[in-house]
């Protein structure tokens, strides 16, 4: 058997021992991650659309007023009421239901005389009255009436629709329409191809907007006429919504 030198075995295993320990301390490489990026919510494209349909208003809303003053806030309420109580019966007269007839906004302040210090020179009381429902073609004399039976305020007129429903439902049928043209100029611009609608939302209040009011200062001219001229013109019920699209 050969002998192998003493000195020598000894550098031999000790080079292995630092193998060894080179090893030990070498650091483990990390496993490769497995990423996976979900990029389904992103290939969309939304778009808002507004769109518009013009109807002729059929009703009208008047918001009334009843104004009267005397020396002391008892005399001014009891007044007030016999007056109000007044256009009320002819309203009723007139051919209005009793429920579109509505009293509102009651309000009693003091009359001041600034020029004399600030001095309350006697009371103010108002009431008012919101008649609802009222047709169109009738609207015009009825007013001019009022204001002959008592009325000394008209607060505004408000042009509204009978049809406002059915044309509400046009125009958001339009608008989902001209969402479609938007987007599918966008996915061409882009590159890819429109998918199917993925989600609609509906911006419109329109139970907000069923109408469009005039302030009744214009009519303070007229108030002697027999029947005030009434133009109003035609209503925008507008539909506005956001729709998402998927794409290819």
């Amino acid at each position: 058997m050969r002998k192998i030198n003493k000195p020598l075995a000894a550098i031999v295993i000790a080079a292995a021992a630092m193998g060894l320990t080179a090893c030990a301390t070498q650091p483990t490489a990390a496993p490769a991650a497995n990423v996976s990026v979900d990029n389904k919510s992103f290939n969309t494209i939304q778009v808002q659309s507004t769109e518009k349909v013009k109807v002729v208003p059929d009703m009208a809303e008047v918001n009334y007023s009843v104004s009267t003053q005397a020396a002391d806030p008892k005399a001014a309420q009891e007044t007030n009421t016999q007056d109000v109580n007044k256009v009320i019966d002819f309203l009723k007269k007139a051919g209005v239901d009793e429920k579109s007839i509505q009293t509102s906004n009651y309000g009693l302040n003091p009359i001041y005389d600034y020029n004399a210090g600030q001095k309350i020179t006697g009371y103010e009381m108002r009431t008012g009255i919101i008649v609802s429902d009222l047709p169109m073609d009738k609207l015009g004399t009825l007013v001019a009436s009022s204001i002959e039976a008592g009325i000394n305020n008209i607060d505004h007129i408000a042009y509204m629709s009978s049809k406002y429903d059915e044309s509400y439902q046009e125009a958001l049928k339009k608008a989902v329409s001209a969402s479609k043209v938007k987007a599918d100029a966008i996915a061409a611009a882009s590159g890819v191809t429109l998918g199917t609608i993925t989600n609609v939302v509906e911006l419109s209040t329109y139970n907000e907007n069923r109408y469009e009011s005039v302030e009744g200062a214009a009519f303070g001219a007229q108030a002697d006429a027999k029947s005030i001229a009434v133009e109003p013109g035609q209503l925008d019920v507008e539909a506005q919504v956001t729709v998402t699209y998927g794409i290819k």
